[in-house]
């Protein structure tokens, strides 16, 4: 099943074809200074989550602490190659905004960042976030490996739990192995450093998740 009958969108014109290259997207993290681009250090693993808007979702991540070496925003999970912003917004190309984070697993674990993952945004809206709306906004995990797969899909289980008794529907995000990552163009990386005052959409639940705490998803 194509990408685009997952995501209802069959009917429209269709997708949007591949672009012959990358957008620019700057070298180095507004906020730490460290490279956008691998090769990453040794010790490091990467992961994508899609929040709903990316600028808030990134600051989320970089604001995480030590352990986390980068973070940076793009687009995941569709079909089109080498996506621009234009593109993204159409609904044509698949692609959810996403932020990738590149962390030390040794310092920062994987339950923390899914911790501040789910209760980060309302991962129960579908193809929306609060009044974004549309299929770019959707939540989801994107693990880079069977690790981070399987701790994501326990870690939802046990959200689960918790927000049904909070009186949430069920959870909608998309949890898969990571499809190809598209870096956004250079002014959306790290935006609300560079612009402290700009829009954020980002809200959560209020209710807290128990992964990392020692709760059982049973």
């Amino acid at each position: 099943m194509s990408i685009f009958d997952r995501l209802n969108l069959s009917g429209r014109l269709g997708p949007i074809p591949d672009r012959p290259t990358p957008v620019a997207h700057g070298a180095r993290h507004f906020v730490n200074g460290n490279p956008l681009d691998p090769p990453f250090p040794l010790g490091t693993e990467q992961i994508l989550f899609g929040m709903g808007c990316f600028w808030g979702a990134e600051r989320k991540f970089w604001q995480a602490g030590e352990g986390v070496y980068v973070t940076a925003v793009g687009y995941a999970g569709g079909t089109t190659k080498n996506a621009n912003y234009e593109d993204v917004c159409t609904g044509r190309t698949g692609h959810a905004e996403v932020a990738l984070v590149v962390y030390y697993p040794a310092i920062i674990p994987i339950d923390a960042l899914l911790r501040l993952f789910w209760e980060s945004h309302d991962p129960t809206q579908g193809m929306r976030q609060g009044n974004d709306v549309g299929t770019q906004y959707r939540s989801a995990i994107y693990a880079t490996t069977p690790d981070q797969l399987a701790a994501a899909e326990n870690s939802r289980d046990m959200y689960q739990r918790v927000l049904t008794k909070a009186g949430f529907g069920p959870i909608t995000t998309e949890i898969r192995p990571a499809p190809p990552f598209f870096y956004a163009e250079e002014y959306h990386q790290q935006y609300l450093a560079k612009n402290p005052g700009g829009y954020c959409g980002l809200g959560g639940t209020g209710v807290s998740c128990p992964v990392g705490t020692g709760a059982s998803a049973a």
